[in-house]
C-alpha cells in the first residue's frame, strides 16, 4: 500500500473511513481481496508472493493496513516481508495496543514501515522509523512512503479531498472516494519530495494514482465502519480492466 487516507471519529456514521490505493510491480502474483481459507474471518486481498497483506479486515471489526517507508539505501538482505505484519495485527487475539508495542521488538527484521492497526474505538499507528508509536485521536489522516501525515502533495491533495468529501450530506460515499483516488495528476518538480530515487520516479509516484510501464496502483479499495458494520469496496486494475468487489460484514 502506497496511500491511506483515513478519517477517524468525525463523521457522525462511519467512524472509520479509509481510502487507500495499493502500488505494485505489475507482475507480482496478488489474490484480490477474499475470506482466507486458512484463517476465515479475514477478509483482504493477499500478495501471493510472500502471503501476507497490504490492508484487510476482520469479522469482529479489527482493521490494518500498512505503507512502506521510501528509502533506497536501506539494505534488503535478510529482511522479512512487511506485509507479514497486518495479517498478524489480524490475526492477534489480544488487545491490538499490546501488539503495536510489542513490534519495537523487532524494529531491524524488517525495512522501513508505517502500520495501522485498530477498530472503530480504538486505532494505533506505529512506525519503525523512529519507533514511533502514537493512539490516533479524531481527525482526517494520511500516510505514503514517509511518516504519518507528512506534507507531500498526495497527501495533502488526498487529506483535503476527503475532508470535502465526508462533509457532503449527500451522494455517493463510497463513489466519491474511490473517484478521488484516480487523481492521476502529477506534482509539480518544486514540490516533489526527494527521497533518493532519481527525478524521474519522483514524478511518477508524485500522483495518488500511478501509471507507468511496470510500476503502478494495483487496486483502489474504500472502507466505511460504523458501530454496526464494515463496508469494503475494492477496485481491482489490470490488463483486462477494472475489477469490483463489494463486502458487507455486519458486527
Amino acid at each position: 500500500m502506497c496511500l491511506i487516507l483515513f478519517a477517524y471519529q468525525v463523521h457522525p456514521v462511519y467512524k472509520l473511513i479509509v481510502a487507500a490505493n495499493r502500488d505494485e510491480f505489475y507482475q507480482r502474483p496478488t489474490a484480490p481481496v477474499h475470506y482466507w481459507e486458512d484463517n476465515p474471518e479475514i477478509l483482504a486481498g493477499r500478495d501471493l508472493e510472500k502471503m501476507g497483506t497490504w490492508m484487510g479486515v476482520t469479522t469482529v471489526g479489527r482493521f490494518a493496513a500498512l505503507t512502506n517507508y521510501r528509502d533506497p539505501k536501506e539494505l534488503t538482505d535478510g529482511k522479512r516481508s512487511r506485509g507479514e505484519l497486518v495479517a498478524e495485527a489480524l490475526k492477534y487475539k489480544g488487545n491490538v495496543k499490546d501488539y503495536m508495542h510489542s513490534l519495537a521488538e523487532n524494529n531491524e527484521v524488517y525495512l522501513g514501515y508505517n502500520l495501522l492497526a485498530g477498530d472503530a474505538n480504538e486505532l494505533f499507528y506505529y512506525s519503525n522509523i523512529g519507533q514511533v508509536l502514537q493512539k490516533i485521536e479524531p481527525g482526517i489522516y494520511g500516510i505514503s512512503n514517509h511518516l504519518l501525515n507528512t506534507e507531500w502533495p498526495k497527501v495533502k491533495i488526498g487529506r483535503g479531498e476527503m475532508s470535502q468529501i465526508i462533509t457532503e450530506k449527500q451522494g455517493d460515499l463510497a463513489g466519491k472516494l474511490l473517484g478521488l483516488l484516480q487523481n492521476s495528476d502529477s506534482a509539480p518538480d518544486g514540490l516533489l519530495p526527494s527521497t533518493g530515487v532519481s527525478l524521474e520516479w519522483e514524478r511518477m509516484l508524485s500522483p495518488l494514482f500511478i501509471k507507468s510501464e511496470h510500476y503502478g496502483t494495483r487496486s483502489s479499495t474504500v472502507l466505511l465502519m460504523s458501530e454496526r458494520e464494515i463496508q469494503y469496496e475494492e477496485h481491482v486494475f489490470s490488463k483486462d480492466g477494472v475489477h469490483n468487489q463489494k463486502y458487507t460484514i455486519k458486527l
